[in-house]
């Protein structure tokens, strides 16, 4: 299987210099979410199931991703968000910040959606590298780099196991955002109480 998941030019296709509707990209991003919701796995989903939810052509959907495995990566990129800005003023308030943004206004479909993604997602190794080239390579690499600087600015320690702390901070994330694992803890204060229970044992 050759896969694409190169972004798509701002400009649509389907004539020259007609920029694309991004009320359009939302709506099919959208049915992606609502058919996952639903129950339906993503093997299962086509694109003219999503087309037809969208209120969209086939051909809409086309001119913007290459086949089905490229609308799913970025529907798992639109649910995510955007990498956020970080402060840059201390290794925990950018921790903070990073973590923060895995929890935005999608994830009440958070669950349902990535369990009946990752199969998907997973089921080849071209697809797997495609998804973390896209998806959570760059968060990763991001958090990476501010654990890094924490080390060389002294805020953290020097002999920090930073593959470590990515799957300290990156783990308990996914299994509250995927399975509520701790619903005692308020969502408005989980980034705060990870990153400093993660501290307490990195700080310089």
């Amino acid at each position: 299987m050759t896969l694409s998941v190169d972004v798509v030019p701002d400009q649509d296709r389907k004539g020259p210099g007609r920029p694309r509707s991004a009320r359009v990209d939302e709506a099919i991003v959208e049915a992606v979410f609502e058919l996952l919701s639903s129950g339906q796995s993503a093997d299962a989903i086509s694109i003219e199931a999503v087309a037809a939810k969208a209120g969209v052509g086939k051909a809409t959907i086309y001119r913007r991703w290459p086949n089905k495995e490229a609308l799913l990566i970025d529907a798992v990129l639109a649910m995510k968000g955007p990498l956020p800005e970080l402060p840059g003023e201390s290794v925990r308030g950018d921790l903070i910040a990073l973590i923060a943004a895995m929890r935005n206004k999608r994830m009440s479909h958070y669950g349902k959606v990535t369990a009946c993604l990752m199969p998907e997602l997973f089921k080849s190794t071209e697809m797997t590298e495609a998804f973390q080239k896209a998806v959570s390579g760059p968060r990763r690499d991001l958090m990476r780099g501010v654990l890094r600087r924490g080390i060389e600015s002294g805020e953290l320690r020097a002999d920090l196991d930073v593959e470590m702390a990515l799957l300290v901070l990156s783990g308990p994330t996914l299994a509250q955002n995927m399975l509520r694992w701790n619903p005692n803890v308020p969502d408005e204060h989980f980034a705060e109480n990870l990153v400093d229970f993660v501290l307490r044992g990195a700080l310089a």
